[in-house]
């Protein structure tokens, strides 16, 4: 296989799971980063190759630039993986020139971005007749009566561009509680020059989390999927996953099927529903693009992603495959798991027994691997560091 598979972000446990799906087989595989600094799914024993390459958002044209010059080098066109929204956000601009260069599964520029993008992606699903939380926006007449009425408090304040939001405020959404939280959440995302929207907040405890993760091929068709549920996300309530487990759910794979080939959507994506807890009914929240955290947990249940991705794009595809049934596997963060254990049992959301009995499954590490221990070993290092450093500036 002369294709290498060049992956993009390796700071963080997407990008080593990523490496990790396709060293396996043999692949060359590239890790590609703006520092050195963290970077330990580098130091995977499956990755072949590392490179330090100019800042996606401080030197755009440069990151690219920087790209296509290493693909002219190449024998064959590489693969080029994102393993984070702001990754995927730049080669959605850049989706045509790169395509000059790189096997890429998504084909219609803007498609990434539209479906990231909280209010298109809202219209999208609403004109498919996919269930979205109701919702108001900010510049609507009378939205703060509309807020009252219809979406009630507490609520949520959700920004329209998540990965800009994330990067300024290190956390997904406000939620609040009154009008004086609310218009004190707007104003705070207006100063950032952040646009946000209110949505009503579906009942249910976290565990009425789920996910559909499929790939579609070239001809927009879904070949392989998966169902997930949430058990526990950090920061809790409206986090990322830290402890999900495979759960076959037919009627997700329906409603999630018939969205992504009616979009003529391509490669892979993961929708994160909510079920609610009153009514039974499945309430799409978000879309991720890129590989997802759960990606191991989606690889040790026989769909391996980014080996399905490599396999269609370099022209000698995987037959399709599913999970109809439940494995019992669950995904594990251990670091931000027991942090989000501290905040269920001081909110009293979860109780010792209930935490204590739901670790007896088997497990599929984000970090750990027997196999190749040494990204759990510089993944420890890094944060014994910081917790020494915060020590010592006391």
């Amino acid at each position: 296989m002369n294709n290498k598979a060049v992956i993009l972000g390796s700071n963080y446990y997407i990008g080593l799971s990523t490496i990790r799906c396709l060293g396996v087989h043999g692949i060359h595989t590239v890790a590609v980063d703006y520092s050195d600094r963290h970077t330990y799914a580098a130091d995977s024993k499956y990755c072949s190759e590392r490179l330090i390459s100019p800042h996606y958002k401080e030197d755009p044209e440069g990151f690219i630039r920087f790209l296509k010059d290493y693909a002219a080098r190449q024998s064959a066109p590489p693969v080029l993986i994102p393993c984070h929204d702001n990754y995927v956000e730049i080669i959605d601009e850049y989706l045509d020139e790169l395509r000059e260069s790189y096997l890429i599964p998504q084909t219609e520029k803007g498609l990434y971005t539209r479906l990231m993008n909280k209010e298109s992606l809202e219209r999208a699903a609403i004109e498919k007749g996919v269930a979205v939380p109701e919702t108001v926006r900010v510049d609507e007449e009378g939205f703060l009566d509309k807020v009252e009425s219809i979406i009630k408090y507490p609520c949520l304040v959700k920004p329209v561009d998540s990965p800009a939001f994330v990067a300024k405020f290190r956390k997904k959404l406000f939620k609040v509680h009154d009008r004086q939280e609310l218009e004190s959440a707007i104003r705070t995302a207006r100063e950032a020059g952040l646009e946000v929207i209110v949505q009503r907040i579906i009942p249910g405890f976290d565990d009425h989390m789920y996910t559909f993760d499929a790939y579609l091929n070239q001809d927009s068709k879904v070949t392989h999927w998966v169902t997930c549920q949430k058990y526990r996300q950090y920061p809790i309530n409206f986090g990322a996953s830290v402890y999900t487990g495979q759960k076959y759910v037919p009627e997700l794979y329906e409603i999630g099927k018939k969205f992504f080939e009616e979009i003529k959507y391509k490669g892979f994506a993961e929708i994160e529903f909510k079920k609610d807890a009153e009514t039974g009914k499945f309430y799409l929240i978000e879309i991720n693009v890129r590989i997802t955290n759960l990606n191991v947990l989606l690889y040790r249940a026989g769909v391996n992603i980014p080996y399905i991705t490599y396999r269609e794009l370099t022209g000698n595809p995987l037959p399709p495959s599913a999970v109809e049934r439940d494995t019992n596997l669950v995904f594990w963060y251990a670091y931000e798991d027991l942090l989000a254990i501290k905040g269920y049992l001081k909110t009293k959301q979860l109780t010792w027994k209930q935490v204590a009995s739901s670790f007896w499954k088997p497990k599929a590490y984000a970090i750990w691997d027997w196999r190749d221990p040494k990204p759990a070993f510089s993944f420890l290092s890094m944060i014994l560091g910081k917790f020494f450093g915060k020590f010592a500036r006391r």
